[in-house]
């Protein structure tokens, strides 16, 4: 399973990015039974869980920090994971990583994902 994460940039204080993350290597129907994942890091700092679903949908799991403002969903049929994320904060600025969860339970701890992705770099100016 390869998972490729993309969609971030540069953006004001009060905007929005979608992230997206692409699975390949597996059919539709096999990463839908996988639990999927969005986790941050900043440089110095330990990972941190962002959002999470389990497998198929629903059951979303959010971090304090980003209820709210942050939204995770899927479209299986085309094996890729969105994170809308709106009234962004500078603190928000960090390095976003999908992951997926063979297990398809939905978790908030990294350690439980299988499956990773390259991250993508969001940057929230003041």
């Amino acid at each position: 399973v390869q998972l490729q994460a993309s969609g971030g940039g540069l953006v004001q204080a009060g905007g929005s990015l979608r992230l997206s993350c692409v699975a390949s290597g597996l059919t539709w129907v096999a990463f839908s039974s996988y639990a999927v994942g969005w986790f941050r890091q900043t440089p110095g700092k330990e990972r941190e869980f962002v959002a999470a679903m389990r497998r198929g949908g629903g059951d979303e799991q959010y971090a304090d920090s980003v209820k709210g403002r942050f939204t995770i969903s899927r479209n299986s049929a085309k094996n890729t994971v969105y994170l809308q994320m709106n009234s962004l904060k500078p603190e928000d600025a960090a390095v976003y990583s999908c992951a997926a969860e063979q297990g398809g339970r939905g978790t908030t701890r990294y350690d439980a994902y299988d499956h990773w992705g390259r991250g993508t770099q969001v940057t929230v100016s003041s």
